[in-house]
């Protein structure tokens, strides 16, 4: 008899209990089972497409008595069937079954109970099969699927572990992480930001060629510990950022040819990394400026580039109006003097060196304070206060009241409108002179004498003096003093007599509102400030003094020329414009035009070193005491 197939078996209906059963004709179904008790209604048998669950036990048995009688062939399709089920019973769902399947297992079914007592024999080994696939598919349901790998992205072409990306519109992000050849062409970007390349920790090749990238991060290739060859030839790179390539531990080639580079001081760093490293860097050559341009990178000499520059920062804002600062140490600790007629008072700042700033510490009342002197003889602090109105006065600051007690008046028939007070040391000996500028007055000398200053001198009369400073060069100490009404007088101190004696004039200049020197190399110089002109800068030829240069400065009563870290500058304020920093040059032997500080009439400006901090005090008659930090910057950083 021929075998039914197993659409056939799918539409036979249950059979009723205890009646036998025909095998299906072949291509004719037979018609619907009747409804009993023992087959309700709506039970239907599966069909290709829908889910199968597990047979009762008694089919099981049935149908391994069925395998047994249809072979080895029909044996492989129930255990099949059967481990779908299992795998579904146990995962708590059901499980598609091949309809093929299905229809193999009724026919088993449907047959199983002729087959005899010798084919119940193997439903054992049956059963076992069945149990141990089941739990196979049942490990592999539960199991995670493995993630899935990234796409490539539209712009590149990938292999397994190769990326060739053009015309990209940014660093492609979903590449493969086991990529280990990135190759960027004509990318739509111009710049590559820190971190780009983090997400590929095994590229060990990048080639970032022929594009126009013109700016990298500092942290553009951090992450790449494994990159070995770096080519970033033929972009629109000028300059590179300092220590771009210290991420890269075992880079052993480089190539950067092909890129417009400006070898100024930002390319510093790159001449002294060329010379110590062991990565093979093929040669390149500098676009600009003029005096490189053609010339090999690796050839340049550390010596051609000039780097290092200074700035004026403004540091500190002292909120009130000023006309002389006076830094002074005692005790071991730094002071500064400020007289402040607006406060009617010569105020004291101590420096604070933890927060590293200046801080109030005492006042001495002076109702018309012009200059506030310090002066520590003996380990005394005394304070010359002078005053435009009601006379001028001597303070001692007394250790163990902490307080400032006067001392002394100063002569007021001698010293009527005192506008500057130089302290200075001959022959272990202290004095101060006061610059008188009125009329009647005189410009006097008063020296310390055991326990008080007395008047020692009286040097320059009815001139209006505005101004003094103090030069002891080469063993012969000099008062130059500069007038409004006459131009400035020198005076060389005789040992003889123990006093001033009138040397000379400084015919080039007229008047004078400020005098102050500074000595380059073997040379003195004086610097000179003018109200109605331009202020002077003249060098001392041995027997006279000769104009070096001219500096602009209409509206100027302020010059200060100072040293730090061994440059030279000079401050020269105005009036009417900002004050001007000049720096020396030392090739020119002249001032140059540093930098622009915005103080309001600026009647003063004071060095001061506090530590580490070097700092420029600029008091102000029409605004607030500025105090301004001299900072190093390396442009090749």
């Amino acid at each position: 008899m021929r075998r039914p197939g197993p659409q056939a078996l799918l539409s036979v209906a249950t059979p009723r209990p205890g009646l036998p059963l025909r095998p299906a004709r072949p291509r004719r179904p037979p018609p619907p089972p009747p409804q009993s008790a023992s087959s309700p209604a709506g039970q239907p048998w599966a069909r290709p497409g829908l889910r199968a669950s597990l047979p009762a036990s008694g089919s099981q048995e049935r149908a391994g008595e069925g395998t047994a009688a249809q072979g080895p062939r029909s044996l492989s399709r129930l255990r099949a069937a059967g481990a779908l089920a299992a795998a579904a019973a146990a995962g708590g769902r059901e499980v598609p079954v091949p309809a093929r399947a299905v229809a193999q297992s009724r026919w088993l079914e449907l047959t199983g109970s002729m087959a005899g007592p010798r084919a119940r024999r193997g439903s054992g080994l049956g059963l076992l099969a069945l149990s141990t696939l089941g739990l196979c598919l049942m490990l592999q349901v539960g199991a995670k699927r493995p993630p899935k790998t990234p796409p490539c992205p539209p712009s590149c072409s990938c292999t397994r572990d190769t990326a060739f990306c053009v015309d990209s519109k940014a660093v492609p992000r979903n590449l493969p992480s086991e990529v280990i050849s990135l190759t960027l062409v004509n990318a739509a970007f111009s710049e590559i930001q820190d971190g780009a390349f983090s997400h590929l920790p095994l590229l060990q090749f990048l080639f970032i060629e022929n594009n126009d990238i013109w700016a990298l991060s500092k942290f553009t290739f951090r992450g790449l510990k494994s990159l070995t060859h770096l080519s970033l030839a033929n972009n629109n790179l000028q300059t590179l950022p300092r220590d771009i390539f210290r991420p890269l531990d075992i880079l052993s080639d480089l190539d950067l040819r092909g890129n417009s580079l400006n070898c100024d001081c930002k390319v510093k760093w790159l001449v002294e990394w060329l010379a110590h490293t062991n990565t093979t860097v093929a040669p390149i050559y500098c676009a600009s400026p003029p005096r490189f341009q053609e010339h090999k990178v690796q050839d340049l000499p550390l010596r051609e580039f000039d780097c290092i520059t200074t700035d004026f920062v403004l540091y500190q804002t002292l909120s009130f109006p000023a006309v002389s600062a006076e830094p002074f140490l005692y005790s071991s600790d730094l002071y500064l003097a400020l007289a402040q007629p607006g406060a009617s008072a010569c105020t004291i700042l101590k420096w604070d060196y933890v927060e590293r700033q200046l801080r109030d510490y005492d006042r001495i009342p002076a109702p018309s304070a012009v200059h506030c002197k310090p002066m520590v003889v003996d380990s005394q602090l005394y304070v010359v206060v002078a005053q435009l109105f009601g006379g001028s006065y001597i303070y001692h600051w007394d250790p163990n009241t902490t307080r400032f007690t006067k001392l002394q008046d100063i002569d007021p028939q001698r010293v009527r409108k005192p506008n500057d007070l130089e302290a200075f040391r001959i022959d272990g000996d202290w004095y101060f002179a006061v610059a008188d500028s009125s009329k009647a007055g005189a410009t006097s000398l008063y020296r310390w004498h055991q326990n008080g200053f007395y008047s020692h001198q009286a040097l320059h009369a009815w001139h209006r003096d505005t101004d003094l400073e103090f030069v002891d060069g080469e063993g012969k100490p000099r008062l130059i003093v500069s007038s409004s009404s006459q131009a400035p007088v020198i005076y060389q101190w005789s040992r003889t007599q123990k006093q001033f004696v009138a040397q000379g004039e400084v015919t080039q200049v007229p008047d004078a509102q400020a005098v102050k020197h500074f000595r380059a190399g073997r040379d003195s110089y004086l610097c000179l400030s003018r109200y109605i002109g331009d202020s002077k800068i003249l060098r001392w030829e041995g027997t006279r003094f000769s104009e070096v240069q001219a500096l602009p400065s209409r509206g100027s009563l302020a010059l200060q020329p100072f040293l730090v870290g061994g440059r030279r500058y000079l401050a020269l304020g105005s009036d009417f414009s900002f004050t001007q920093i000049y720096q020396w040059d030392e090739g020119r032997q002249k001032f140059v035009r540093f930098q622009e500080l915005a103080v309001q009439a600026p009647r003063a400006f004071c060095y001061m070193p506090a530590g580490d901090a070097q700092l420029l005090l600029a008091p102000s008659f029409k605004g607030q005491t500025l105090v301004y930090r001299h900072v190093v910057v390396d442009l090749s950083a």
